[in-house]
């Protein structure tokens, strides 16, 4: 079986999808493995280490993939009508395992199911014990959620900790963090770290207890409604007009009194929530920092741009793109680990070629095409709502037709027309 490593073409992808360390298991597993030249480059990690662990080097990735069986990638491949047309290398019946986007990417989707290209989408990684060692968007997220908290420190015009000195006390920092999931938790933990007082907000009860064991505050309404908040499965219930407003409240007081705000909520497959409005920024001190790491979802911050800095009423808005790629060696090592442990129990031991078990949660949670279809549960369920909804709208248009057809010869015309524009 041979692996092929290709180097990312995307604008600020800096991260690679393999590591010296993932390589040489590949190899000991019985792969060859294919590294596209300079792949590892923006991670600090040379060619020469990738030789070193067993690894060929290729040209280009037109060599990199020929005969290959598996590819590897952070993101996926360009199409036709992009900067340039990665796909177009890829032969019918190959691996792809990357980030795919594939709830929000159907021209990417549909473009690999023509392809013939069989698809892993690595973020649909199914939340169960097993499969914590190969979930991409935890071990990134964790490396966002430490960044942020730096990033903040390097543009917040005072220092972190309380500081006490000959010359007066300087008060520490307040941070306040929206969203309490795996890059949350790690903002928490490195805000407390460099000294700062911090405190946290989500909707979900659980998740109390985590920021409290971090030594930070929770901040939320907690009344009864609260606490039935939160599904069997763990995820947040849709809450009240009444405890919505409540809780707005309570944010925008809390918010006002904060030296550093770090939001952090993503919703898969949708526009991020709007936490931090305009009238909360006017609240907020001079000199004071947002970091929006869900900017390139829409922004979770009034007026966060993606890739720029902006200062809105005083307050420094942060909406650096690809966060976990400003960390580019560590994410890279974490990512490849994760397709490492996706992939290895897929090589069967004697004839060290891939099999692929439909059967395995982790197999159907993330594959998305095979033999040319689209195959995963959720794209497809997409398809069959919008072929509903086509079939009520041709269902509508005869009503229309029909009504048209009956209607008295004084008002047919108009109707008619009606009918016609719907």
């Amino acid at each position: 079986m041979k692996i092929a490593v290709l180097k990312e073409r995307w604008p600020n992808e800096t991260r690679v999808a393999a590591s010296p360390e993932t390589v040489k298991k590949f190899c000991g597993l019985g792969a060859e493995v294919s590294v596209e030249k300079a792949a590892g480059k923006g991670a600090s990690i040379p060619d020469a280490a990738f030789k070193e662990a067993g690894a060929s080097i290729a040209a280009t990735a037109k060599a990199a993939l020929k005969g290959a069986d598996v590819v590897l990638k952070v993101r996926r491949p360009m199409i036709d009508g992009e900067s340039e047309d990665e796909l177009a290398n890829f032969t019918k019946g190959q691996v792809l395992c990357c980030q795919i986007n594939a709830l929000t990417d159907a021209a990417f989707v549909d473009a690999m199911a023509k392809a013939g290209v069989t698809g892993f989408a690595m973020e649909l990684m199914p939340r169960i014990s097993r499969a914590q060692s190969m979930d991409i968007l935890s071990s990134q997220s964790n490396l966002a959620g430490y960044k942020s908290v730096l990033d903040a420190a390097t543009e917040f015009g005072r220092a972190f900790p309380m500081m006490m000195t000959a010359a007066g006390t300087i008060p520490p920092a307040r941070v306040f963090v929206m969203g309490v999931g795996v890059a949350g938790l790690q903002a928490i933990a490195t805000a407390r770290r460099l000294g700062a007082i911090v405190s946290a907000t989500d909707v979900r009860p659980a998740t109390k207890e985590q920021v409290e064991s971090l030594g930070a505050t929770f901040v939320a309404v907690e009344d009864d409604e609260f606490a039935q908040a939160q599904t069997a499965g763990g995820y947040a219930k849709e809450m009240s007009d009444g405890y919505k407003a409540k809780q707005a409240d309570l944010i925008a007081e809390t918010i006002a009194k904060q030296d550093i705000v770090i939001c952090t909520a993503l919703i898969p497959g949708r526009p991020a929530p709007r936490l931090v409005d305009e009238d909360m920024l006017k609240s907020m001190k001079p000199g004071s920092v947002v970091i929006d790491l869900a900017v390139e979802a829409g922004g979770n911050c009034a007026g966060s741009t993606p890739g720029k800095i902006v200062t809105k009423h005083g307050v420094k808005i942060v909406g650096h793109i690809n966060v976990p790629g400003r960390i580019a060696e560590d994410a890279s090592k974490l990512f490849a680990k994760n397709l490492l442990n996706f992939l290895t129990p897929m090589i069967d031991e004697e004839t060290k070629s891939l099999k692929i078990d439909l059967e395995d949660e982790v197999v159907s949670g993330t594959l998305v095409t095979r033999d040319g279809k689209i195959v995963h549960p959720f794209l497809t369920e997409q398809d069959k709502s919008t072929e509903d909804a086509g079939d009520a709208a041709d269902d509508d248009d005869k009503t229309e037709d029909a009504k048209a057809e009956s209607a008295t010869d004084d008002n047919a015309d108009a109707t008619d027309a009606k009918a016609k524009g719907d």
